[in-house]
């Protein structure tokens, strides 16, 4: 079974806390992610939740058709597991259309 893995998440989070920061004026940190990094790390979290939803899909057609070796718990667990991962993303995604919307906003 796949597992979400919040590391790229983390890397969006501190990616906006950056741009924020900078727009505010502060002095930009050091060892934040660069906007390649960026655009990788959004790809990954996007690939994460892409291969939980198709691992529970895949689990539950197995169980569908009584595939040996496929339990409802494990299946029940997938599906839990690619609808969180997808609701975060949501998440995700209206803050980062939160921090575009305000930085474009913002006085010159």
């Amino acid at each position: 079974m796949s597992t979400v893995n919040t590391q790229g998440i983390d890397q969006l989070l501190q990616e906006l806390n950056r741009m924020s920061a900078q727009a505010g004026g502060q002095p930009e940190p050091s060892n934040g992610p660069t906007s390649a990094e960026f655009g990788a790390a959004l790809q990954a979290a996007l690939q994460q939740v892409s291969d939980a939803q198709n691992e529970a899909a895949r689990l539950q057609q197995d169980f569908d058709v009584n595939a040996p070796n496929t339990n409802l718990h494990e299946v029940m667990v997938s599906l839990q597991k690619a609808s969180l991962s997808f609701q975060t993303m949501v998440q995700v995604r209206n803050r980062l259309v939160s921090a575009y919307q305000e930085i474009m906003n913002m006085q010159v």
